[in-house]
């Protein structure tokens, strides 16, 4: 098995995302899929716009920012993205989280929890599609996403998900597994 990164793209103060990020987490750890998962929030990570003087395919880290936040990428299988839309597309801390870093990305699979009001940040994970495949990332095809969430957020109980995304969550959480085991030998002839 292998180890899963939960990405929480959102920083905005009064965001929502780490509250759906919690429930994913907890979806991941019941399915039993991976032997590691892990909640990250890139507020607590907490980059700066890209700062590095020296392009990420060479992996010459100057700032200690870099050098934890390549570590923490390098040590993951496989990804998901908890990701909101803003103006119909995904947000910029999001991207520059996965700009930081080259060969950190590469032959890993990746998830897509969107959310948002009618659209449910399905154009922000069409968008991040063609960033992440430039990566040698490989996207599956089944994914989350949550159309006007707010209406799913309780104070008290958190986020309180329908049958379609707890279905959608398992069915996601299967594929990346399969494709997460398949492309380990291309991870590891990469490490090597």
């Amino acid at each position: 098995m292998a180890e899963l990164k939960i990405i929480i793209a959102s920083t905005r103060p009064g965001r929502i995302g780490f509250t759906i990020g919690e429930w994913f987490e907890t979806h991941a750890k019941e399915h039993g899929g991976f032997d590691g998962i892990e909640l990250v929030d890139l507020a607590e990570v907490n980059l700066p716009f890209m700062n590095e003087p020296h392009h990420p395919r060479l992996g010459r880290y100057t700032h200690q920012h870099t050098r934890d936040w390549s570590a923490k990428v390098a040590e993951a299988d496989a990804f998901v993205f908890v990701m909101p839309e803003y103006n119909f597309g995904y947000n910029a801390e999001l991207k520059n989280a996965i700009d930081y870093l080259h060969r950190e990305w590469q032959y890993k699979a990746v998830g897509l929890v969107s959310y948002g009001g009618v659209s449910a940040g399905t154009r922000a994970a069409q968008m991040i599609k063609q960033v992440v495949t430039t990566l040698k990332m490989t996207p599956v095809v089944e994914s989350v996403s949550i159309p006007f969430v707010h209406q799913l957020i309780d104070e008290e109980e958190g986020l309180m998900p329908n049958e379609i995304m707890t279905g959608s969550a398992t069915a996601m959480l299967d594929e990346l597994a399969r494709v997460t085991e398949a492309l380990r030998p291309l991870r590891t002839r990469a490490a090597s």
